[in-house]
């Protein structure tokens, strides 16, 4: 891949950075990333590949806009209010960068279209608000042998972790979804709607890193966020050897769709 000249100078900035370069920025150009749900998360996470130059970007989600996701869904505007959320990024996208080609999958995922949707892509963002997504999209990267990051915000708290092929997954360090009663969403306890872009642009992050090859990735480890005392803390943990999905002897064979009703906040 040669960059043209326009190209050159839309990304100088990672050009001239140490350790990054024309590699980095030709990895980033041929490289598909999916973005599952275009909400708090999804936003800066969107914004952000789009600007890198990352060359394909798939956009999950089946929801539409709705006025209590602008206080944080910064990728969505109060006109585009009943549109769908993907319509609405995939504008965002191509008027921030034209390089990029916008795959739009208008639909919830689930059990059945899981492995069909994740296939095709080189990294997966999990930008969802639900335990039942996330385990979903857990368990079936690590059937289709894909990275992903994860993250996950609540209340005044965020947390992210980063899995590759050989590394701990979101089952190693909860193994289980909680209890139905157990579960709180952005609808019932609330959320305060800058920390999804503290740590949507982390998950961005980690996806640039691993696709263009520098720095180290969040993986065996969950790094976790307190915007009350701005305090960040790394929990590390190894591999379960036992674990259901990615141990030596996996109990899991199929994808199962755990029943959580999704925030729609």
């Amino acid at each position: 891949m040669e960059l043209s000249k326009e190209q050159r100078r839309r990304y100088n900035r990672h050009l001239i950075l140490d350790g990054f370069g024309k590699e980095g920025q030709e990895r980033l150009l041929r490289s598909k990333v999916l973005i599952v749900g275009v909400g708090g998360l999804g936003s800066p996470v969107a914004l952000y590949l789009a600007a890198a130059g990352v060359g394909t970007i798939g956009i999950v989600d089946g929801d539409d806009v709705n006025i209590t996701n602008l206080q944080r869904q910064i990728i969505h505007t109060t006109a585009e209010i009943g549109h769908q959320k993907t319509e609405s990024a995939e504008h965002k996208i191509r008027a921030l960068n034209p390089d990029v080609q916008v795959v739009v999958h208008d639909v919830f995922l689930s059990e059945r279209n899981a492995l069909d949707l994740i296939s095709g892509y080189d990294f997966i963002i999990d930008g969802t608000d639900n335990f039942a997504s996330k385990y979903l999209i857990n368990d079936a990267c690590i059937m289709l042998g894909k990275p992903f990051c994860m993250g996950g915000i609540s209340r005044y708290n965020g947390q992210v972790m980063t899995h590759v092929d050989g590394s701990a997954c979101y089952r190693c360090f909860f193994p289980e979804p909680p209890a139905y009663e157990e579960v709180e969403t952005c609808a019932t306890v609330g959320v305060l709607g800058s920390i999804a872009g503290m740590l949507g642009t982390i998950q961005a992050t980690e996806c640039i890193k691993y696709l263009s090859g520098v720095g180290q990735l969040l993986t065996d480890t969950l790094l976790t966020f307190d915007a009350l005392t701005m305090q960040w803390q790394r929990v590390d943990f190894l591999k379960d050897e036992h674990c259901a999905m990615c141990g030596n002897n996996p109990t899991i064979k199929e994808l199962k769709e755990y029943a959580f009703q999704p925030c729609k906040a």
